[in-house]
C-alpha cells in the first residue's frame, strides 16, 4: 500500500499538478464556451431550428451545432492560450505555430464527441435527452442547450487532457519545466562511479 501511494503521489505528482491546473484551465474554458454560446443565442435563430439540411439523409445540421462549434473555437484558443503559459509551460521552448494545431486536432476530435454528446441530449426522441417539462427555456437556468452542452463539455475534457498531455505538449517532460531537449544540453553527464574510475586508472596499459 506504500508503495502504491508513493507510486501516485511521489512519482506522478507532476502529473496531477498538471492534472489540476488543466482542470482550472478548464474550467474557464467552460465559462468561455458557455458565454459564447450565449452570445450566440441571443444574436442567432433558435437553436433547435434547422441550420444546414443534409441532402439525401434524414439528418439536419442545427443551430445549436453551429453555436456550439462557434463556442468551440473561441473557447479552444483560450485554454491553448493559458495552458501554453502555465499548465505546460511550454511557451518559451515551442514555436506556437508547432503546438496549436495538435491542440486544435485534439480538440477537434473532442468538439466532435461532444456534438454526438449535445444530440443525444438534445433530441427529443433520445433516450438521453434532457426532459423538456424541466428545461422549458422559460430562463437562463432552464435553458435546455446550455445544459447541455456544459454536461458535454464536461465529459470530454478527460479525453482531451489525456490526449494534449501525450501529444501537443508531449516536449513538456522535466519536473522544473524544462523540455527533454533542453534538459540534455545543460544537465552534464553523470560521473562514473568512484570505483570505476579508480579501477580503469589502475588498469595496466597495453603496449
Amino acid at each position: 500500500m506504500e508503495r502504491l501511494r508513493h507510486w501516485l503521489l511521489v512519482r506522478h505528482r507532476s502529473n496531477w499538478i498538471q492534472l489540476f491546473r488543466f482542470a482550472l484551465v478548464g474550467g474557464s474554458g467552460v465559462l468561455v464556451n458557455l458565454l459564447v454560446m450565449v452570445i450566440c443565442k441571443k444574436m442567432g435563430a433558435h437553436p433547435e431550428a434547422i441550420a444546414v439540411d443534409l441532402p439525401g439523409t434524414d439528418f439536419n445540421v442545427r443551430w445549436y451545432h453551429v453555436f456550439s462549434t462557434i463556442a468551440f473555437l473561441v473557447a479552444n484558443l483560450w485554454n491553448f492560450q493559458l495552458n501554453r503559459w502555465w499548465t505546460f509551460r511550454s511557451a518559451k521552448q515551442v514555436g506556437w505555430w508547432r503546438e496549436y494545431p495538435p491542440f486544435l486536432v485534439v480538440g477537434s476530435a473532442a468538439q466532435v464527441v461532444g456534438l454526438g454528446i449535445l444530440t443525444l441530449l438534445m433530441h427529443p426522441h433520445s433516450p438521453l435527452g434532457l426532459p423538456s417539462e424541466i428545461f422549458d427555456d422559460t430562463t437562463g437556468l432552464r435553458t435546455k442547450v446550455y445544459w447541455a452542452q456544459l454536461i458535454s463539455v464536461i465529459l470530454v475534457t478527460p479525453v482531451s487532457f489525456v490526449l494534449n498531455k501525450i501529444w501537443t505538449f508531449r516536449r513538456v517532460r522535466t519536473r522544473d519545466g524544462r523540455s527533454l531537449a533542453t534538459a540534455a544540453h545543460l544537465d552534464p553527464e553523470p560521473a562514473p562511479p568512484r570505483g570505476a574510475a579508480d579501477s580503469s586508472e589502475n588498469e595496466p596499459q597495453r603496449t
